[in-house]
């Protein structure tokens, strides 16, 4: 998932607004995340290494589904890679886990692609953010 901007922690400190959050299927066709048409979210990279993420569905519904996700922790590069160490997040699964995430930095935009388990299947999730300027 290589195109744009060489990815090195540097690149990605600070503070990222999330554009969009999709579901790929097998031929890499999106669909409507788990957080819904307009979802909203902060994603936080520090120049000492912590990351902070948290996202929430944007439209108010509550569709019995999932209306928030999150986690804090470690992060670094690794080539085209960002990997989250997980420390706190309200999913008991992934504490102390390692979420590795596919990276492409195109100018102040993130694109983040990674695999959840869903219902004990794993599904493709692509995050796009922009970067916030202070």
């Amino acid at each position: 998932m290589r195109t744009g901007a060489a990815l090195t922690a540097a690149a990605l400190v600070g503070t990222w607004r999330l554009v969009a959050f999709h579901d790929l299927d097998d031929r890499g066709d999106r669909s409507t995340g788990p957080l819904g048409a307009e979802p909203r979210g902060l994603l936080v990279y520090t120049a000492d290494g912590h990351v902070s993420v948290n996202m929430m569905r944007g439209d108010g519904a509550d569709p019995g589904g999932t209306r928030y996700m999150g986690y804090a922790g470690g992060w670094r590069v690794d080539g085209d890679r960002v990997l989250h160490s997980v420390g706190i997040t309200p999913n008991p699964a992934w504490v102390d886990t390692e979420q590795v995430r596919d990276a492409v930095l195109d100018g102040d935009r993130l694109t983040l692609v990674g695999v959840a388990l869903v219902d004990g299947r794993p599904r493709r999730r692509l995050l796009e953010w922009a970067r916030e300027v202070p």
